[in-house]
């Protein structure tokens, strides 16, 4: 699943296309995604100019003066842009196009992705509303984390990604930040000192704003705006990494499952 960095670096290779640029029309061959594609998502969106694409979580967002539209790529979802007319392939769902013969196409293999209507007030939206501060945000801080787990039980992987905690840390990026952090990904949030907190943030802003400068994770299912894949995977210290050495003290990489989710740690260098 594209994570908060993928989704970053596919927005800034986007923007620079579309932003400033008139909707001519939306071409939706398939609405059937995660939730239908509105039927009224043309004549919204038609005419109008997208005025900034921008960021939520790993929800994007392009803004007209009409309102915004709310996209998310999904499990395996990905957006390219293209000439206008461009042959459509088997997953290639919507075409919304531009007055100057280029169309921003989204591709969903496996449909999970979404595109609805958000309106005037994006953030009012169900999916928006009850987000936790951004990562990257000045809002997020280790005082932020450690007051809000106070007398928590919940592990401290879970707790990161839990999206009404903070929004948008998915499992590569918890599991990596962790590891840096040296915090063992079973112990309770509630009993992690503010010291500890403001290392973990440290890591949690380092390894989403590393990954984000080589162009996003590389997994199965993503490939960046061009057609080319990220890099960062390369750079992963424990994330599917199993039974090999640990960076730091050579012991074997761990895996266990939580809340239905492959954990990587090691033992000896988390606590």
């Amino acid at each position: 699943m594209p994570e908060l960095p993928e989704v970053e670096t596919t927005r800034r290779g986007i923007a620079p296309h579309i932003e400033g640029r008139q909707i001519l029309r939306v071409i939706v061959r398939n609405p059937n995604l995660r939730w239908p594609i509105p039927r009224t998502l043309d004549r919204h969106l038609s005419g109008q100019t997208v005025e900034k694409v921008s960021r939520r979580a790993k929800y994007l967002l392009l803004t007209t003066a009409h309102g915004t539209a709310l996209l998310h790529l999904g499990m395996s979802g990905s957006l390219r842009i293209i000439q206008d007319g461009a042959p459509a392939e088997a997953h290639d769902h919507v075409d919304i196009c531009f007055t100057n013969g280029r169309a921003l196409r989204l591709r969903d293999p496996r449909r999970f992705g979404a595109l609805l209507w958000a309106g005037r007030n994006p953030e009012q939206h169900p999916l928006l509303e009850n987000l936790g501060p951004e990562p990257l945000g000045e809002d997020f801080n280790a005082d932020y984390l450690y007051r809000r787990s106070r007398g928590r039980r919940i592990a401290i992987k879970p707790y990161l990604m839990d999206s009404h905690t903070v929004a948008g840390i998915g499992n590569i990026y918890a599991n990596e930040a962790l590891f840096l952090a040296g915090i063992h990904p079973l112990r309770a949030a509630g009993r992690i000192s503010i010291n500890r907190y403001e290392g973990l943030t440290e890591m949690i802003r380092r390894v989403l704003g590393e990954s984000i400068q080589q162009g996003g994770t590389t997994l199965r299912d993503f490939v960046n705006d061009r057609g080319e894949p990220g890099y960062f995977r390369l750079y992963l210290h424990v994330y599917g990494r199993t039974g090999d050495p640990c960076p730091v003290c050579a012991m074997p990489v761990r895996q266990i499952r939580q809340s239905q989710r492959a954990t990587y740690y090691c033992a000896h260098c988390q606590k």
